[in-house]
């Protein structure tokens, strides 16, 4: 596979990585550039890349190692969010390592040899910087939730997991207009919401209603990422793709709470 045939392929997904990993799509997607414009002046890099979906997460790896494009925007841009500084601020209190083993894990799914190839470490290192990270994000206050979705067995599914996790589900809702009363009835401190809703409305639309309401960690669960996933406008930081493993959605509210707004 050559270098643009790859990158189409695997650069939503490595932007949905990085997004989570730093907490803001500004940030992340300011990684995800950087490691662009290495690859189109070194050949080698762009060799690299194309050998597989390893070798470009270990490439993106050695960029978010260095923490340039961070110090490049230090201070913020002018339209930084309070969100995106809370997530800064907290991002300091827990090793970096951890949650990329975490999201590599789960979130992209790599096996936790591969997690390794990517980290430069060994598989059982992983495995243990998994569990520190688990321990870590779940130390952070239980909220309450708000599930915008269509399908009632998925809608059940997921308050049984956000209940497991030690959550509360305030309501749910099928529709646009539903959700946005729901929202300004309970003021949830999370967001769990599918794309395409019951009477054809969007869970995109809806979400932007309620974040014109006020500031709250949305999680997006839906069977097309890619759609959300262009770099070509605002996009949410957090994708889980239908059908979801359930370790998987549990690492992305956890990655959403530890860096969500205060507004909770």
């Amino acid at each position: 596979m050559d270098f643009r045939q790859a990158l189409s392929e695997r650069l939503p997904l490595l932007r949905r990585y990085a997004r989570a990993l730093s907490g803001s799509q500004h940030s992340g997607d300011a990684y995800v550039r950087e490691l662009l414009e290495a690859a189109i002046a070194d050949n080698d890099l762009r060799n690299e890349i194309a050998d597989g979906r390893v070798a470009l997460y270990r490439a993106f790896t050695r960029v978010w190692s260095l923490g340039h494009v961070e110090l490049a925007h230090q201070g913020g841009p002018a339209d930084a969010t309070d969100a995106e500084a809370t997530a800064q601020a907290r991002l300091d209190r827990i090793p970096p390592e951890h949650r990329q083993a975490l999201l590599l894990t789960t979130m992209e799914e790599f096996s936790e040899r591969e997690a390794g190839e990517i980290l430069g470490l060994e598989a059982e290192e992983v495995a243990a910087l998994v569990a520190r990270a688990v321990s870590e994000i779940d130390e952070e206050t239980a909220t309450q939730v708000l599930i915008i979705e269509d399908e009632p067995l998925i809608a059940m599914q997921l308050e049984a997991l956000v209940s497991d996790l030690g959550h509360t589900v305030v309501a749910t809702a099928s529709t646009r207009t539903q959700a946005v009363d729901a929202f300004a009835r309970t003021s949830p401190g999370l967001v769990l919401a599918d794309i395409q809703l019951a009477d054809q409305s969007s869970g995109i639309d809806a979400v932007e209603d309620i974040l014109k309401m006020g500031a709250v960690p949305v999680v997006f669960v839906t069977a097309y990422p890619e759609r959300l996933l262009t770099g070509e406008r605002p996009e949410p930081t957090y994708l889980v793709t239908k059908p979801f493993r359930e370790d998987t959605l549990r690492a992305a509210i956890s990655q959403a709470l530890f860096f969500g707004s205060t507004a909770q």
